[in-house]
């Protein structure tokens, strides 16, 4: 039975009664945690997966952007990383060292937090030291020269001692202070062994340069000796500094017991690191040259990486998937030569450079971008046990109207704005369940919620009425101008409407025609607008033919519905099948081609029309999808349909007679503007639900749709009736052609 909608029926109602406050002030020092509206199982499984310290437990994090999906998986990373604090579980840095006993291969070292920076200072106060003491050295090897009766062996057996001593007082003042001691760093005491020996024996190897007149050229020695290629083998190259007083990329959580960090923009050289290049005259050490990437920054913490941002990252984002495959399988990193080409390569770039490393990842992906991933590389997410769902939607009720508030709060004390009274918030809300397109349900993408927020804000400042809090009307304002931002399209298709270019009729009535509703999106922007649907009927055997699809400008989900309705047709009046009948379908004036079922309804109806003979009200446009029972299906976008529709009529001229059919399954969706509320109210427009075809074309055509009895017959005076009656006539039609026919060949 087709039912009219009351303009109660139109839109959610939330009433002042639903929110237990005056305005979004009183909300700010409430204890509830708003971040996590609605996302409790997601909360739920985000800790217990970042408090399960065991290797291969990392984080799948799905759902859509603005869902808070980054944000409060971030928050909740701190969150653990303050916990594992409290559990003094410790960080700490890596540094590379010089290996005098492999050049080849650099020496890693783990320290304490902090205790990098330290010992690079540390060391740097080394070499310049040891600059002075050998130029100290040098100058009294330059006056014991000038002494006939010195002995070379001598001296240089106590410049060796000098030396000597130096390195032993200032390696034991350093480790001290450092607390690098033998017993807790027996590697580094081995690594400072073998530095005092290395420096000995170079020094030991040094013979003097004798000059023309049989002096020795000491000066031309310390030059030798103090350059980079001799001192830079003693420097400390700091991979990983986990200091907790410096913050250099804003990722690191500071004061926590364990980095965390959030990759925004991954390569390969952020990832995993790499080897600087060197040009052929450089003196840097090779091991200097190494740099470390996130992963190996995020060693013993937790590492944020979007799926998208590899995915999309044309040149090299399948070499990273494939690297943190690798990485993810064998717990080790290896740090390699990423941009170098195999010519500038040298053999330290290829040696093993091979780090075990512990890092939980954390990897935000979108449903549509995990479920493509997941076909193409099903044994990555094996990795990822620990699954987080983000919801897209929740559900309309007190305790998610005030969380939703406590929001707003929040955010209004963030960007100092004035509060919201609780009639704004209503029209906040009412947005976003305009958003989900449902009554009973509020859309969880917060991030335009605050951009909406700070719009309202805007407006409400610009308006120099004295009101300290924003209101209802700053809040439609604000969703009035983003409308106002985005309707050229909009308008330009409406004025060629008005100047009938393009040929809608909204008055009156026509055989074999009616308008259907489009929806049109246009990135952040969507709106609907009418089209004329037009359908010719004739003797014949083809069926229905789409005018659309025979020219390759439909897509397969309208492909589908017309083969619904053609199957739909076939089986109504199986009396008569198979059907003698040609028709055509067609969108009249639409050249961007045709996708989607959602005008089945209306094709049929124009259909039936052509068929009966009975002509259909113009003034009222049709939307729903048709499946093979004749039942009307739901479809999207219905709010932006019915509204870019009422604004045609109205630019055209209201005349009380217009409206929409739309599918009863679409009631709940209902969340239209004020206007077309308004004009429902005076009775100048009218929608309309209906559960089954035939009481579509029965108010369309006002004529009783009909029923078949058990042998398929139809009454007569009814629609169905008149297609009946039509569709024997083409029998007999195409029957009387037969039998002429054959009377010709006969003659």
């Amino acid at each position: 039975m087709l039912q009219t909608l009351a303009p109660h029926h139109l839109n959610a109602h939330i009433t002042l009664d639903d929110l237990a406050f005056s305005d979004t002030s009183e909300l700010v020092n409430s204890e509830q945690v708003h971040g996590w509206i609605a996302q409790s199982d997601a909360k739920k499984a985000a800790t217990f997966g970042l408090d399960l310290q065991q290797p291969g437990f990392n984080l799948l994090v799905l759902g859509e952007q603005g869902t808070g999906r980054t944000s409060l998986m971030l928050s909740a990373m701190h969150e653990s990383a303050t916990k594992l604090k409290n559990q003094q579980s410790k960080s700490h840095d890596l540094v590379a060292l010089f290996n005098f006993e492999v050049v080849e291969k650099p020496l890693f070292m783990r320290l304490l937090a902090g205790s990098a920076i330290k010992l690079r200072l540390a060391m740097d106060n080394f070499i310049r030291h040891l600059v002075k003491q050998l130029s100290i050295a040098t100058i009294e090897s330059r006056s014991d020269h000038k002494d006939e009766n010195s002995n070379n062996d001598a001296d240089k057996s106590q410049f060796l001692s000098t030396i000597t001593s130096f390195i032993a007082e200032h390696f034991a003042v350093m480790q001290q202070e450092l607390d690098l001691t033998k017993e807790k760093y027996p590697v580094f005491a081995h690594y400072l062994h073998q530095l005092q020996l290395d420096v000995l024996e170079y020094l030991e190897a040094w013979q003097p340069t004798v000059g023309a007149d049989g002096e020795k050229e000491t000066d031309n020695l310390l030059e030798g000796l103090v350059n980079e290629s001799f001192l830079g083998r003693y420097r400390v190259n700091v991979l990983v500094n986990n200091d907790n007083n410096t913050d250099a990329n804003s990722c690191l959580a500071l004061n926590s017991a364990v980095p965390v960090i959030y990759d925004n923009d991954p390569s390969l050289q952020s990832l995993f690191g790499g080897i600087e290049s060197a040009s052929e005259s450089s003196n840097i050490p090779d091991f200097m040259r190494l740099r470390a990437g996130n992963l190996l920054r995020a060693d013993g913490g937790m590492l944020m990486l979007h799926l998208r941002d590899m995915l999309e990252d044309q040149q090299n984002g399948s070499q990273m998937l494939e690297k943190l495959h690798r990485f993810l399988r064998n717990g080790n990193l290896k740090i390699e030569d990423l941009g170098g080409s195999a010519t500038q390569s040298t053999s330290f770039a290829n040696a093993d450079t091979v780090l075990p490393v512990h890092v939980k990842l954390v990897l935000i992906a979108t449903r549509d971008d995990f479920y493509h991933m997941l076909d193409e590389k099903p044994d990555f997410f094996n990795y990822f046990p620990i699954k987080v769902e983000f919801a897209e939607r929740i559900e309309a009720n007190s305790a998610n109207y005030a969380a939703i508030a406590g929001f707003v709060a929040q955010k209004c004390q963030q960007f100092n704005c004035s509060h919201f009274s609780a009639e704004a918030v209503t029209i906040l809300i009412g947005a976003m369940q305009r958003m989900e397109e449902d009554q009973t349900r509020i859309s969880t993408n917060f991030a335009r919620l605050e951009r909406l927020i700070l719009e309202s804000a805007a407006i409400h400042s610009s308006v120099a009425n004295g009101a300290v809090l924003i209101s209802a009307q700053d809040v439609k304002a604000a969703i009035a101008a983003k409308q106002a931002r985005h309707h050229y399209v909009e308008e330009q298709i409406r004025d060629s409407i008005i100047d009938n270019e393009l040929m809608i009729q909204v008055h009156d009535k026509v055989v074999g025609q009616v308008n259907g509703l489009t929806h049109i999106e246009l990135g952040d922007a969507s709106f609907g607008s009418p089209v004329r649907i037009t359908a010719r009927c004739y003797a014949g055997s083809k069926g229905v033919i789409n005018i659309d699809r025979e020219v390759q400008m439909s897509g397969p989900n309208h492909d589908k519905g017309i083969f619904i309705l053609q199957s739909w047709l076939s089986a109504s009046f199986f009396s008569l099948a198979p059907l003698s009948l040609n028709a055509s379908l067609v969108f009249e004036q639409e050249y961007n081609g045709v996708e989607g079922d959602s005008a089945s309804c209306a094709e049929l109806f124009a259909l039936l029309s052509a068929l009966s003979g009975k002509a259909i009200k113009q003034g009222i446009a049709v939307t729903g999808a048709l499946n093979q029972f004749g039942e009307v299906m739901p479809i999207g976008g219905v709010n932006e349909k019915i509204e870019g529709y009422f604004r045609v009529c109205r630019a055209i001229g209201l005349d009380g007679k217009q409206g929409v059919i739309i599918p009863k399954r679409n009631q709940n969706h209902l969340l239209l503007d004020d206007e077309v509320v308004e004009a429902v109210r005076v009775g100048m427009f009218h929608i309309y639900m209906i559960d089954h075809v035939l009481e579509g074309i029965a108010h369309l055509t006002d004529t009783d749709a009909g029923t078949a009895d058990s042998l398929g017959n139809y009454a007569q005076g009814t629609v169905m009736g008149y297609a009946q009656n039509m569709l024997s006539n083409y029998r007999k039609t195409l029957e009387s052609n037969r039998l002429n026919l054959t009377d010709k060949q006969a003659i």
